[in-house]
Parts: C-alpha cells; sequence; structure tokens
C-alpha cells in the first residue's frame, strides 16, 4: 500500500513541475484525493456494498470538484491534474500512467446496460476540457487535444483534435523510456496541444486547393502541347499545297 501511494507522489512530480514538495502535494492535489477516495469507494462497490461506494463518491465529488464512479477501473499512477469538473463513468477502464486535466468527461451516449465508456490504454494524454464519449478504445499513448470530441476510437499513439475529433498525427506508441517521452513532448503533454497544432479542417482545405492548382497547371500544359500540334500540322498543310 505505502508503495502504492509512493507510486502517486512520484507520477505527480514526474508531471507537475508546478510540484515543490512532498506535504503540497499531499495536501493540496484534489486529484490525489480523488484518486485516494476511488480506491476505498472501489473496494466496497466490488465487495456487494454499493450504497457506501456511492456515498464515499459523492463525498468525494464534493470536496474535490472531481466526479468518479465506484464502478471505474483505474490503473496505476493515473494523475489528474488541476481535475475541477473530471466526470468518469461506472464502465471506464484506465490505463496505467495516463494524465487527464480539469473539464475532462470520459462518459457514455446510451443508457443501455453493459460497456457504455471509454477505455484508455497506457499512457494516454487527455487535454482540458476534452469530451470522450462512447464504448470504443483510445490507444496506448494517444493524445487528447484540449476541448476535443471524441466520438470513435483513436489508434495507439495519435492524436485527435478538434469538434468532432479528427486525426491530425500519429506516432510510435511504444516508446523505450517513458521519462524521455514525457521530456520530449514539450509543448503538448500539458493540455493535449502545440502551439502550432494544425487545424484538421483548414489542413484538408489546403490539401484540395493544392491538388485543384497541380491539376491545372498540367490542364494549362497540355492546352499548349495541342496547340502547338495544331499550329504544326497546318504548317504543313500549307507548305504540301501545290501552287
Amino acid at each position: 500500500m505505502l508503495a502504492r501511494l509512493k507510486e502517486d507522489l512520484d507520477a505527480i512530480f514526474e508531471r507537475d513541475p508546478a510540484a515543490r514538495s512532498v506535504w503540497e502535494v499531499i495536501f493540496t492535489y484534489p486529484g490525489l484525493h480523488a484518486l485516494w477516495w476511488h480506491r476505498l469507494a472501489h473496494w466496497c462497490w466490488h465487495h456487494g456494498l454499493p450504497w457506501p461506494a456511492r456515498l464515499i463518491a459523492h463525498l468525494a465529488r464534493w470536496l474535490t470538484g472531481i466526479e468518479i464512479h465506484p464502478g471505474a477501473r483505474i490503473g496505476r499512477r493515473f494523475f489528474i491534474d488541476h481535475g475541477f469538473g473530471v466526470t468518469i463513468g461506472e464502465t471506464t477502464e484506465i490505463g496505467d500512467d495516463c494524465t487527464i486535466y480539469q473539464g475532462v468527461t470520459l462518459g457514455g451516449t446510451s443508457w443501455n446496460e453493459g460497456k457504455r465508456h471509454p477505455t484508455l490504454e497506457d499512457d494516454v494524454v487527455v487535454g482540458a476540457g476534452a469530451q470522450v464519449l462512447g464504448p470504443f478504445t483510445v490507444g496506448r499513448g494517444a493524445r487528447i487535444g484540449s476541448n476535443a470530441v471524441v466520438v470513435k476510437e483513436v489508434p495507439a499513439g495519435c492524436t485527435a483534435v478538434g469538434v468532432p475529433a479528427k486525426l491530425v498525427k500519429c506516432r510510435d506508441a511504444t516508446p523505450s523510456d517513458r521519462r524521455q517521452e514525457t521530456a520530449d513532448r514539450i509543448g503538448f503533454s500539458l493540455y493535449g496541444v502545440t502551439q502550432d497544432m494544425p487545424d484538421p479542417v483548414s489542413r484538408g482545405i489546403d490539401a484540395m486547393l493544392d491538388h485543384i492548382d497541380a491539376l491545372e497547371r498540367r490542364q494549362d500544359a497540355l492546352e499548349k502541347r495541342v496547340q502547338a500540334q495544331s499550329a504544326d500540322g497546318a504548317d504543313a498543310q500549307h507548305v504540301d499545297r501545290p501552287d
């Protein structure tokens, strides 16, 4: 148990440069408090005590501003930064080393029983305000941009931004050194976007314009060749005509 608590603290120090001391993190980080309360609620939920589980989750939401259903399954070294307004649904599954920011919803789109909420594989980052809705998988190492609305599967190692979310790039999802990868993600790792992240719609329009320009250039070249051949044919007929 103590080893698990140490893992939680180490994860925060690795991912949050604002963390300055162990005591500061223990007493002032609501994401850490919500995670600890959730473990107790989750234990009750899976030991036939649903009412105490829901009561604990309710008290945790009141104290932290973070709502995690007792049925949600959360892996190791999970970090909720800032955290206010985070909602995690009952059938959500979260892998190891995941990070989410304030205003994130891991929710469902159906009232049917069974799997209704997303599955986040290891090392997923979900940016502030993002909504991940539905019983699909966000692959290992994927990134969800701030305020994105994700309603379908995100492949491993890919970045999704926009409303509805579209893939803007993919990368290797199995780095050998997670800490080095985190250090190399400067510009994205905090909120799921970079300063120069392209808009997928405008990028698509740019691609179409480039394609149209290329077609027009080819058409102009063909027209000039046809005109040149027509002129050569007319000159040949004029030379060969008898007096």
